[in-house]
């Protein structure tokens, strides 16, 4: 069974940092780039420049600015909606990268697979925050958006430490998402069916024409 740890550990890595990518992709980089340049864990050759200072300061600088826009309920959305951009293909990058010197066929599925997982959270993560902006009172998205970072940090280090524990954790993430994403996904289109409704401008009545006769 020793044979099959170092393959549990790339699977946990790979598709720990896809997943944490889908949540809060600088959260993911700033953590993995601190843990690599202190020592206390060995990146994959790949994933060693996470280590650079200038990288480590950026994704610290971007982390910084998300935790404050995600507590803005509204602003949420609209962050969520241009880190789509960039999360989904640097979670697939950071995925493969993770795989280490492999075949670049198991590089390629690692991307494939990473980035679905990266775009999966993702979607779940920013239609649970619209849903839960429905709500006038701000606690709710603040104590979401930290228990996002929160799973994040010890997700991935769960992942690096106890990689079998991860990968049985991630199962049953993915179970669950695959029976969450609809429910979630009609509940923010019922939600924006709602509000086309309410801005929707309202038909004025046709004047009547005929005169009263006397």
């Amino acid at each position: 069974m020793d044979y099959l740890e170092p393959l549990v550990k790339t699977i946990a890595l790979s598709m720990g940092v896809a997943w944490a990518s889908g949540i809060n992709l600088y959260a993911a980089i700033l953590v993995l780039g601190i843990l690599g340049a202190s020592g206390n864990i060995a990146l994959p050759p790949n994933l060693i420049i996470l280590t650079d200072p200038l990288i480590i300061t950026a994704a610290g600088v971007m982390y910084a600015a998300e935790f404050f826009a995600d507590k803005i309920p509204g602003v949420d959305n609209g962050w969520d909606t241009i880190q789509t951009f960039i999360r989904i293909p640097l979670g697939a990058l950071l995925a493969a990268a993770a795989v280490g010197e492999m075949n670049p066929s198991v590089a390629i599925a690692a991307a494939i697979l990473g980035g679905s997982l990266t775009a999966s959270t993702h979607a779940a993560q920013a239609g649970t925050r619209v849903l839960i902006n429905t709500s006038l009172e701000p606690i709710t998205n603040w104590i979401t958006s930290i228990g996002e970072d929160i799973a994040v940090i010890f997700g991935l280090w769960t992942a690096l430490h106890y990689p079998l524990i991860f990968v049985g954790f991630l199962i049953v993430f993915i179970l669950l998402l695959i029976w969450l994403l609809p429910k979630i996904w009609r509940g923010v289109i019922k939600l924006l069916s709602m509000l086309a409704y309410l801005f929707k401008p309202k038909q004025e009545m046709p004047e009547n024409n005929n005169q009263s006769t006397k």
